[in-house]
């Protein structure tokens, strides 16, 4: 089992949000993953909610601290989407979120069970071929 873990748009909103009621159990928890991996896709969404409220700034920032190494970017393949619209499909009635989605696919890809997510109901339900369930931290 790999060790890293993937980052969800939530997870990192909480983060960069210092008034969030979970900022604290974020911040604990992203510095306790020796190499965190950021999915290509929340990267869209993160900056769409960031910029939605004005936040240049904030996103800036962590858009520098990408650049100065402090996490790793993992691009979605054609295998990652082509299992994407799997999962969409399979979970329709539960509305899953495309997000979440090519994250799932990629931890399969990846042999990543470990999600950094405050979504806890949606990778509590999907499954996945390489575990039975997904690690969701914090």
């Amino acid at each position: 089992m790999n060790a890293s873990a993937l980052l969800d748009t939530g997870f990192l909103l909480a983060i960069l949000n210092a008034d969030d009621k979970l900022h604290e159990s974020c911040v604990k928890a992203l510095l306790a993953e020796p190499e965190p991996i950021l999915p290509d896709v929340v990267l869209p969404e993160l900056a769409y909610m960031i910029l939605r409220k004005g936040n240049y700034a904030i996103l800036s920032n962590f858009l520098y601290s990408i650049l100065d190494g402090e996490l790793q970017i993992e691009k979605s393949t054609p295998e990652d989407l082509a299992k994407t619209a799997q999962i969409l499909e399979k979970y329709a009635d539960s509305r899953i979120d495309f997000v979440d989605a090519v994250i799932a696919a990629m931890a399969e890809r990846l042999n990543i069970q470990r999600i950094l997510t405050i979504d806890r109901r949606n990778f509590q339900l999907l499954r996945s071929k390489h575990s039975p369930y997904f690690v969701i931290i914090p």
